[in-house]
């Protein structure tokens, strides 16, 4: 039996590494952001910095957008084309963008096999789904054992958040007016939480950012005593410095542990705000 050619298909939310841009088969379709009568592609013809500059001069909090379901069956309708049998995409949470909705309406309008993985996370969270999903390829699994075990390892993300802009965050819908107005006046460091569900959550208020900092890394390390983490992710809006306390922290504490830092997409910076830090692991069994 001849093995299906495979396409590997994600959105701009995805952290997208060296090895990721340079594979063939990997195609990532943009996230729209719009700053009043503006529209840019997310990592097309806006670039982050272009984006934080945009929002420090204006004052103005973009807007974010999903991929049409044409702009999908328009990538399906090349992807056959080019002799691909079908694709697996991982996309951004569901609860997060309709992006994952559009990606499915798009197979359907171009009747092509895709198998869209909801990733309950985003960010480099996607970039590890299409990592493994790629490797198990490489091993010979078929596509649907591949996109059962992407399916069950979307659930052992874990996800936090120390936003960058609490008002960002507010104007985005992201978060209740009780909850940004108790952040303002009590300069409280909300940790915000992607849950297992895939949506955001105010898990915890701090004090001040130190103290939320170690309560992110207290966090990983009570699932570092129950379970196997081989990486953890440190993924930061324009605060390399910030980025590098977390990476000190976890060397000292975890010498063998593989750390990778990276910046977080235009379409997550717009909504979290520049600042922001987000540390993400996957567990698994012992």
């Amino acid at each position: 039996m001849t093995k299906k050619k495979i396409a590997w298909i994600t959105d701009s939310t995805a952290y997208i590494t060296k090895d990721l841009a340079r594979n063939p088969d990997v195609f990532v379709v943009p996230l729209g952001i719009v700053f009043g009568d503006d529209a840019y592609e997310d990592g097309v013809d806006l670039t982050v910095e272009e984006m934080y500059k945009r929002i420090r001069t204006e004052k103005q909090v973009p807007k974010t957008s999903q991929p049409s379901a044409g702009k999908f069956a328009e990538l399906f309708e090349k992807l056959k084309a080019e002799g691909y049998n079908a694709a697996i995409a991982v996309h951004i949470s569901s609860k997060l963008s309709g992006t994952f909705a559009s990606c499915k309406a798009g197979s359907d309008l171009a009747k092509f096999d895709v198998r869209v993985i909801d990733s309950k996370s985003m960010s480099y969270a996607i970039t590890a789904l299409l990592n493994k999903g790629i490797e198990l390829d490489q091993q010979g699994l078929s596509i649907d054992a591949i996109t059962t075990s992407l399916v069950e390892e979307a659930d052992k993300g874990r996800n936090y958040l120390l936003l960058g802009s609490l008002e960002q965050f507010y104007k985005g819908g992201r978060m209740s007016g009780t909850s940004y107005l108790l952040g303002n006046i009590l300069q409280i460091k909300p940790i915000i939480r992607i849950n297992q569900q895939g949506e955001f959550e105010l898990f915890e208020k701090v004090r001040s950012e130190k103290k939320a900092s170690k309560r992110i890394v207290d966090l990983f390390d009570v699932d570092y005593q129950k379970h196997s983490i081989a990486q953890v992710q440190i993924m930061h809006g324009n605060v390399p410095e910030r980025a590098m306390e977390f990476e000190n922290e976890f060397r000292n504490r975890y010498p063998e542990l593989d750390i990778i830092i990276g910046d977080i997409s235009s379409t997550i910076a717009a909504h979290a705000g520049e600042g922001t830090v987000g540390i993400l692991w996957h567990i698994q069994p012992k």
